[in-house]
């Protein structure tokens, strides 16, 4: 389906880090993040850009060598080709948003 989409959570797709793919355009795409806590993921460099926003719970965010805790109604922006990684430190959920969409062409690749 070409754009607009309506897409109920219903029909949302789980991808291989877990993240539920949303609603998808050419230029930009949003998913959704339950996580509980644990230890930082990988360090990971994607060749797109992140914007995000928490819903609920606390996060760290490590980006280019600088952490930031994130807390319910924060936000963060990983530009695209930075070093970045996550920790969990209270159950989160938070939603990112990708340009270009990341569940294309490999760009989502948990490795």
């Amino acid at each position: 389906m070409d754009i607009p989409q309506i897409k109920p959570q219903r029909d949302a797709q789980t991808g291989a880090m877990g993240q539920e793919y949303l609603v998808s355009g050419k230029q930009v795409a949003l998913r959704r993040w339950s996580e509980q806590p644990g230890d930082f993921s990988q360090l990971r460099r994607r060749d797109y850009e992140i914007v995000g926003f928490v819903l609920e719970g606390t996060l760290q965010v490590v980006l280019d060598g600088e952490t930031a805790t994130l807390h319910s109604g924060d936000s963060w922006l990983v530009p695209e080709g930075a070093d970045h990684r996550y920790r969990v430190i209270e159950p989160v959920v938070a939603i990112e948003a990708t340009c270009p969409p990341a569940r294309f062409n490999d760009r989502d690749d948990p490795a």
